[in-house]
C-alpha cells in the first residue's frame, strides 16, 4: 500500500524540529552536539527502511527496523528527554506496519520510552519517585495498549466482514451460475420431451395406419382380386364386392378413430374376450377359415391401452396368417392370470425363420412385428414369437394385469 508523501515526510520534519531545538539548547548550555547529531543522522537513515512499500510489506525486515528504531529512540530520550515527543512518529510506524501481536509489543515499548521522557525530572532513588515513574509508565502503556488492541480488533472485524461479503458475493455468483445452468437444462429437457412426444406420436400414427388402413387396403385388394377371378360366378363376385365395401367402410371408421385417438370399435361396447371373438368371427367369415377362440381364467377389466395393444396384436397376427401362412387351423387364446394377461395366436401354416425375420416381421412391409412389439413393450409387456418353416407359428403377447383396486 502506497503512503502519502506527508506520511513519509512527517517523522523527518518532527526529527528536524527536535534537532534544531537540541542545537539551540546545547549551545546555550555548552553541551556537546556530536553524539546527538550522529544519533539523529543514524535515525534519519534508519527511517529510510519505510520509504519503499515493498520493504514495508517485508515483516522480518520491519521487525528488525522496529527493534533498531526503539533502541535509537531510547538512547535519544536518555540523553535528551525532549526526544520523547518523537515517540509520536514511532507510534505512527507501529500502527501502520506491524500486525498483532507485534503491534502490542512495539506500542508498549514506545510507551515506556515516552513515559521515561515524561518522568525524566522525577528522582528514581526514592520510593515515591519510583511510584511516580511507574504511574507515568502505566498511564502511557495501558491506554496505548488498549488502543492497539482496539485497532487490531476493529481491523479483524473488518477483515471478517469483508471475507463474509466476499463469500456471499461468490455464493451469489455460484447461485446465478447454477440458476443459469438449471434453466439451460430445463430448456434441454423441454426440448427432449417435445421431441420424444413427437416421436411417440409418429410411432402411434404409424401403428394405427398399419393396423387400420394397411390391413384394410390389403383385405380390399384380396377381395377385389377374388371378385376378378369370379367373373363367371355372379353370386361369388357379388359376395367379394360386398366384403370389399364392408372392409373399406370399417377401415375408414377405424382410421377416423385413430386420428382422434379413440378406442377401436370392438372395444367400445364389449370386453376384451368378446372383442377378440368378434374380430376372429369377422376374420373367419372373410377368409373362410374358422378361428378357435378360448378364454381361460377369471375375466376382468384391463387398462384401456393394454386392451387396445392385445386387440391390435390379434388383428396383426391374423392378418399375417391370411397373407402368408396358408394355414388350415388357427387358434386364439386369452389367458387371465394373477399378475399378467396373455394372448396366444397359433397356426399350422408355412412358418418362417424368426432369426432371419428379426423384428421386421415377414409381411413384406417390414412393420408388422415391429408394431406388435412396440405396442406390447410400451405397456411393460413382452412379445415372444416361435416359428419354423413348415411347422407353423405361435405368437405370445403378455402384459401386466391391472391391480385389483384399479379395477373397482
Amino acid at each position: 500500500m502506497r503512503w502519502p508523501i506527508g506520511a513519509i515526510a512527517a517523522p523527518y520534519v518532527l526529527l528536524a524540529v527536535l534537532v534544531v531545538f537540541t542545537v539551540i539548547q546545547k549551545q546555550s548550555t555548552g553541551g556537546s552536539l556530536v553524539i546527538d547529531m550522529v544519533l539523529c543522522g543514524a535515525t534519519a537513515v534508519w527511517m529510510l527502511a519505510t520509504v519503499r512499500s515493498a520493504w514495508r510489506d517485508n515483516l522480518p525486515l520491519m521487525v528488525v527496523f522496529f527493534v533498531g528504531l526503539i533502541a535509537l529512540a531510547a538512547i535519544l530520550v536518555v540523553r535528551d528527554p525532549w526526544f520523547g515527543f518523537w515517540a509520536a512518529a514511532c507510534y505512527f510506524y507501529a500502527f501502520r506496519i506491524l500486525p498483532w501481536p507485534g503491534l502490542l509489543l512495539a506500542v508498549v515499548g514506545i510507551a515506556a520510552i515516552a513515559a521515561t521522557a515524561q518522568a525524566s525530572g522525577v528522582p528514581k532513588n526514592t520510593a515515591f519517585g519510583v511510584f511516580v515513574y511507574l504511574a507515568v509508565l502505566a498511564a502511557n502503556m495501558i491506554p496505548m495498549g488498549g488502543l492497539a488492541y482496539f485497532a487490531w480488533y476493529s481491523g479483524r472485524r473488518n477483515d471478517l466482514r469483508n471475507e463474509a461479503l466476499e463469500q456471499a458475493s461468490e455464493a451469489n455468483r455460484q447461485l446465478a451460475a447454477s440458476l443459469a445452468e438449471n434453466e439451460r437444462l430445463h430448456e434441454q429437457l423441454v426440448a427432449q420431451a417435445r421431441e420424444a412426444g413427437v416421436h411417440d406420436e409418429r410411432q402411434r400414427m404409424a401403428r394405427e395406419i398399419h393396423d387400420t388402413l394397411a390391413q384394410g387396403l390389403t383385405g380390399i385388394i384380396t377381395q377385389l382380386q377374388a371378385a376378378e377371378q369370379a367373373d363367371g360366378d355372379p353370386a361369388g363376385w357379388r359376395r367379394h364386392i360386398t366384403a370389399a365395401i364392408g372392409l373399406a367402410r370399417e377401415s375408414l371408421t377405424e382410421a377416423r378413430r385413430s386420428v382422434h385417438a379413440l378406442r377401436p370399435e370392438p372395444l367400445r361396447t364389449a370386453r376384451l374376450g368378446d372383442a377378440l371373438a368378434d374380430v376372429a368371427g369377422r376374420w373367419s367369415a372373410l377368409h373362410g377359415l374358422t378361428v378357435e377362440v378360448t378364454t381361460t381364467g377369471t375375466a376382468r377389466p384391463l387398462h384401456p391401452e393394454a386392451e387396445v395393444a392385445l386387440l391390435r396384436t390379434a388383428q396383426e397376427a391374423l392378418a399375417n396368417v391370411a397373407k402368408h401362412a396358408h394355414a388350415s387351423r388357427v387358434g386364439l387364446t386369452l389367458s387371465y392370470m394373477d399378475r399378467q394377461v396373455a394372448l396366444d395366436v397359433r397356426d399350422d401354416g408355412d412358418g418362417f425363420r424368426v432369426e432371419s425375420a428379426g423384428t421386421n416381421g415377414h409381411d413384406g412391409s417390414g412393420f408388422g412385428l415391429v408394431a406388435m412389439r412396440q405396442r406390447i413393450e410400451g405397456m411393460a409387456g413382452t412379445l415372444q414369437i416361435e416359428s419354423e418353416p413348415g411347422l407353423g407359428t405361435a405368437i405370445s403377447a403378455c402384459v401386466p394385469a391391472a391391480p385389483e383396486e384399479a379395477n373397482t
